[in-house]
C-alpha cells in the first residue's frame, strides 16, 4: 500500500512537471492534484482510525498542509507534501527492516533437521523427533539443534555468536553443554541431547523473538506526546499568518509545519536500539521495555543463580578416619556420573580436575531430591542428603562441622558405603566473576540503588554481597515478599528486578523492567520477564542500559530538533520568506535528516547524555 502511494505521488509529480514544460498547465495541474487527493484520501483513512481509539498525532498537520494546497490551488505545493509523506513512509519501512536485521537472523537460523546414530548408521531426523540421550552427529558448520553434551572423547569449537554478541568461537571438550542456535566452526563432533528441540534453549529464543516483533508496544510517536500543543502553536501561526499575508502565507505555514518522517523517527529509533541490544544478547521484547530501561534509577536483584553462579561448586571433603580423602572422592564422582543432578554433575567435575580414575556405575537408582545409590568396584555407596544417608541415626563425631558448615552457607552431601558414612563433602555458589564490575558500570549507566532481594539466610546474602556495591539486602523473604519489596524500592525510581528461576517471576512482573539472566529463554523468569538476557553474564545488564539510554536519547534528540527547526521555519514562512513549495522541500530535508540520524542507535557508541 505504501510503495503504490509512493509510486502514484511520484508519477503524478513528474507528468505534471512534463505537462508543465509542454505548455499543458491545465493538465499539470489536474495531475499534481491528482496525486495529492490520493494520498490526502489515504491519510484521512489513517487519521479517522487514531481518533477512533482516542489518539491525537502530528498526522493533523500534514492532512491540513495537503487539504489547504487543493483548496486555495497550490496543486505542485500539494504533490510535494504527499511525496514527502509516503517517502518517508517507505523510508520508515527500510529503517525497520534494516534494524530488525540481528532479530530476523536468529529466526531464519533454526535448525529444522539432525543426524542421529541409529541401528545401521546416521540417520537424518526431524528435530522434533529428538529425545535426551539421542546421540546425534554435528558436522562443520551446522547450527547445533538441541541442547547437549559433546560426548566422550570429542572435542568441539562452538560460534555462539548469534546467542550471545560474543564473536569469538569456544573450544568445548567432553562432557561441556553445548547450546542449541550455536554453529560448529570445527571439525564434525558427537553430541548428546539433553533436551527435547521444544525444550531447547534455541526454541525459547525464536519464541521470545517472534513475541518481541509482533508486540504492539507503546513505540509510541514520542512526538505525538506533544501533537496538541505543536498543533495549536501551528494554528496560530497559520492564522497570524493570513492575516499579515494571505492565505499563500498561511499556506506556507501548514506545509513547512508538516513533520511526516518526523513522527516516524521515533520507532525507528526504538526498534534500532532494539536490534542494537539483541546483537548483544539482550533481547527486548518491546518498544515500552526498552524505554523504561532508559529510565531505570534502581537495581533489584535476586542472589542464587544472579548474583552467584548457581551451580555448586566442591570446596571440601571430610573423611571418615582412615580413609583416603582422593579415593574416597574417586567413589563419590564414579557414582555420581551416573547422575544428572546439579549437585552430581559438580562431584564427578571435582573427581575429573584431579584426574582421578572413575569406574562406571552399576545398579544406579536415582531418588528424587534425596541423593543417588549404586555399585562401584563391588562397594555398595549412596550419595545424598544427611537424611537420605544417615536415615535418623546421629552425626558422626568426625563431621560435627555440619551446624558450621550450614552458618557459612553451605550445602553438605554425605557419602556412604556399605552402609557406613564414609565422607561430608561441602558446597558453595560462588559468587559471579564479573559481578563486581558489573555493577559498578550499572552505576555508571544511571543506577543510584542497588539492592539484593533473596530468599536464603541473612547470613549467606551478607557473605556473597560483602565487597559488591549494594545498598540493601533483602533476605528470607518468600516470592510475594520479592514482590513487596520490589515495590517498595520503585519509590526511588524506576526499578529493574534481575532474577533466573520460577520464584523470580511475580517479582519480575511486578517491576517496571523485568530482567530473566540466562541463555534457556523457556522458563516461567522468561516468560515473566520484559528483558531476557541471552548470555549467563551479569555484564550485559549495564550494556543494555547504556543501548537503551542511547536509543532514546536520539529519539528525544530527533523529536526536538525537527520540532524545533520546523518551528523556525514556520517563522520565516509567517514572516514571507517561504513559499508552500519551498517549505515543502526545506521540511522534507528536515525529516530525512532526523530519521538518518534516529538510525544512529543501530551504533555501538553509548555515549549518551546521562538523564
Amino acid at each position: 500500500m505504501r510503495l503504490s502511494l509512493l509510486a502514484i505521488a511520484l508519477a503524478t509529480l513528474v507528468l505534471g512537471g512534463v505537462f508543465h514544460f509542454q505548455g499543458f498547465d491545465d493538465y499539470s495541474a489536474r495531475s499534481f492534484a491528482t496525486g495529492t487527493a490520493v494520498v490526502l484520501v489515504s491519510l484521512i483513512v489513517d487519521v479517522v482510525r487514531s481518533l477512533s481509539k482516542g489518539e491525537v498525532g502530528l498526522d493533523l498537520v500534514a492532512l491540513a498542509s495537503m487539504a489547504g494546497c487543493l483548496f486555495i490551488g497550490e496543486y505542485l505545493a500539494g504533490n510535494v507534501v504527499a511525496l514527502m509523506l509516503t517517502g518517508g513512509q517507505m523510508l520508515e519501512d527500510y529503517a525497520r527492516a534494516r534494524a530488525r536485521r540481528e532479530m530476523t537472523a536468529l529466526l531464519a537460523r533454526a535448525p529444522r533437521s539432525a543426524q542421529r546414530y541409529e541401528a545401521g548408521g546416521l540417520r537424518e531426523v526431524p528435530i522434533e523427533a529428538i529425545k535426551p540421550g539421542d546421540l546425534l552427529l554435528v558436522r562443520p558448520g551446522e547450527t547445533v539443534p538441541v541442547d547437549g553434551l559433546v560426548s566422550d572423547g570429542a572435542r568441539a569449537m562452538i560460534d555462539e555468536s548469534a546467542l550471545t554478541g560474543e564473536s569469538i568461537p569456544i573450544a568445548k571438550v567432553s562432557g561441556d553443554p553445548v547450546m542449541s542456535g550455536s554453529v560448529n566452526e570445527g571439525g564434525a563432533f558427537d553430541l548428546t541431547a539433553t533436551e527435547t528441540a521444544a525444550g531447547s534453549t534455541y526454541a525459547g529464543i525464536v519464541r521470545l523473538v517472534e513475541s518481541a516483533q509482533g508486540s504492539k508496544a507503546p513505540m509510541s510517536r514520542l512526538a505525538d506526546r506533544y501533537a496538541l500543543g505543536f498543533l495549536a502553536v501551528t494554528l496560530a501561526l497559520s492564522a497570524a499568518a493570513y492575516w499579515l499575508g494571505g492565505e499563500i502565507r498561511a499556506l506556507a505555514v501548514l506545509v513547512v509545519a508538516t513533520p511526516c518522517p518526523l513522527i516516524l523517527a521515533v520507532p525507528v529509533a526504538i526498534v534500532s536500539g532494539m536490534s542494537r541490544a539483541a546483537k548483544r544478547g539482550v533481547l527486548v521484547k518491546n518498544g515500552g521495555a526498552l524505554e523504561a530501561m532508559a529510565q531505570v534509577r534502581v537495581l533489584c536483584l535476586d542472589k542464587t543463580g544472579t548474583l552467584t553462579s548457581g551451580d555448586p561448586m566442591l570446596v571440601s571433603v571430610e573423611t571418615a578416619p582412615g580413609r583416603d580423602r582422593d579415593a574416597t572422592l574417586a567413589l563419590a564422582g564414579a557414582l555420581a556420573q551416573a547422575s544428572s543432578h546439579v549437585v552430581s554433575v559438580a562431584v564427578a567435575a571435582a573427581a575429573r580436575e584431579k584426574a582421578l580414575a572413575l569406574p562406571l556405575p552399576r545398579d544406579v537408582d536415582e531418588h528424587a531430591g534425596a541423593g543417588v545409590t549404586g555399585h562401584v568396584d563391588g562397594l555398595r555407596l549412596a550419595l545424598g542428603e544427611k537424611d537420605f544417608i544417615l536415615d535418623g541415626r546421629p552425626v558422626p563425631l568426625w563431621a560435627d562441622g555440619v551446624q558450621a558448615g550450614r552458618d557459612e552457607g553451605g550445602l553438605l552431601v554425605f557419602l556412604a558405603i556399605n552402609g557406613e558414612a564414609a565422607a561430608m563433602l561441602r558446597f558453595e555458589d560462588p559468587r559471579r566473576p564479573e559481578a563486581a564490575a558489573s555493577l559498578e558500570a550499572a552505576r555508571a549507566a544511571g543506577v543510584n540503588r542497588i539492592v539484593m532481594i533473596t530468599g536464603d539466610r541473612p547470613s549467606v546474602a551478607a557473605r556473597v554481597a560483602a565487597g559488591l556495591p549494594i545498598d540493601r539486602i533483602v533476605a528470607g523473604v518468600t516470592p510475594q515478599g520479592k514482590v513487596e519489596a520490589v515495590a517498595e524500592e520503585s519509590a526511588h525510581g524506576t526499578a529493574m528486578m534481575v532474577g533466573d528461576g520460577v520464584n523470580d517471576a511475580p517479582a519480575l512482573a511486578a517491576a517496571q523492567v523485568g530482567v530473566a539472566l540466562g541463555a534457556r529463554g523457556a522458563t516461567a523468569s522468561s516468560e515473566a520477564a520484559d528483558v531476557v538476557i541471552l548470555v549467563d553474564s551479569l555484564a550485559r545488564i549495564p550494556e543494555g542500559l547504556r543501548i537503551a539510554q542511547r536509543a532514546f536519547g536520539l529519539a528525544r534528540q530527533s523529536v526536538f530538533v525537527g520540532l524545533g527547526l520546523s518551528l523556525a521555519g514556520m517563522v520565516a514562512a509567517l514572516l514571507g520568506y517561504l513559499t508552500p513549495l519551498t517549505g515543502a522541500l526545506l521540511q522534507e530535508a528536515i525529516d530525512v535528516a532526523v530519521i538518518l540520524n534516529a538510525l544512529r542507535a543501530l551504533s555501538g557508541e553509548n555515549s549518551v547524555e546521562r538523564h
